[in-house]
């Protein structure tokens, strides 16, 4: 298993291989992730701080979100609240992911890094193979790329890109990419990519990169089923997080698949009050990764609070 990840021994330790990754399967390891989605830790000294305190308590990973721009004037409902809009102001400092990822891993080397979420449907498919494979390299093989097709119209509008068939674009780029990961030579023709024998290096230390899909939607569901190997639905809620694991093992069943090839990421921050006893719903339901959201550590004497969750879970790691 990867180090200095945040464990929690619920059974047998096993473990199954994809694309040169290894996942924990249920009932084994439990490991935590810090995620940043707007403003927080978007200054240089501030994202060193944070994420140092992080690997010093026992976290696994970092995950960083993205959005290339904020419009003025959002009709697009955002699907994380309940009232369709996005928790952030207009100049919310939004990082570059993949940029604040390597600044982040000079300092904390051994947290691997993710996004979460990256709109794939948004890049070139060339470009981002080449960005994700160069730090994939650069941090020793610790990159995974947490995706969603985006639920901004106005964000795609501004960039010039289709909205629509956004999901069709995703997943054939991400099938591109993998092509060109593959080895020498690659070469892709399809409908919104097409190339003759080309060769991108470097390419991921272990072959290819870890995808996640992100979104709690049917298509998201379906996405995850026949392509991921992870899922982060972005649910934290015990219920409703079981009932979308449901439908994804169903899905992935159908898809000819084995439904425990697919990590699930879960959100975690309603169990702070009692943490331990959190992990350890999660660990029931199958969860490999909690992802705790890094907001809750803004302000006067968060990096303390940071620390002492690490400390109360240390006790459960197998380190």
């Amino acid at each position: 298993m990867h180090c200095c990840s945040i464990k929690f021994l619920v059974g047998k330790n096993t473990s199954v291989s994809v694309r040169g990754y290894k996942f924990t399967e249920k009932g084994n390891l439990m490991k935590l992730g810090l995620t940043f989605a707007s403003g927080i830790a978007a200054d240089g000294e501030s994202a060193l701080q944070i994420c140092r305190t992080a690997e010093s308590a026992g976290f696994e990973s970092i995950w960083c979100g993205e959005h290339v721009i904020m419009p003025d004037s959002i009709d697009s409902k955002y699907p994380y609240t309940a009232d369709g809009k996005i928790p952030a102001e207009p100049d919310t400092k939004i990082p570059d992911p993949l940029i604040w990822l390597a600044f982040a891993a000079a300092a904390a080397p051994t947290l691997r890094l993710g996004t979460c979420i990256l709109i794939v449907p948004q890049r070139n498919p060339l470009v981002l193979a080449k960005e994700l494979a160069t730090l994939d390299q650069l941090s020793g093989g610790k990159v995974e790329l947490g995706l969603g097709v985006g639920w901004m119209k106005e964000e795609f509008d501004a960039l010039g890109i289709p909205w629509e068939r956004r999901g069709a674009r995703n997943d054939e780029y991400i099938a591109a990419m993998r092509a060109l990961w593959s080895g020498p030579h690659a070469e892709f023709h399809g409908e919104f990519v097409d190339f003759d024998p080309v060769t991108s290096s470097p390419r991921p230390v272990n072959g290819s990169i870890p995808v996640i899909v992100g979104g709690d939607s049917e298509a998201a569901i379906q996405r995850a089923a026949k392509i991921a190997d992870g899922y982060f639905p972005g649910e934290g809620d015990p219920e409703r997080l079981g009932k979308l694991m449901g439908r994804l093992r169903s899905a992935t069943e159908d898809a000819q698949r084995d439904p425990d090839s697919i990590e699930i990421n879960a959100m975690f921050g309603l169990q702070l009050a009692d943490p331990v006893a959190g992990i350890e719903q999660m660990a029931e339901l199958g969860v490999g990764r909690a992802m705790i959201p890094s907001f809750l550590f803004a302000g006067p004497g968060g990096l303390d609070r940071l620390s002492e969750l690490g400390e109360k879970l240390r006790p459960l790691t197998g380190d």
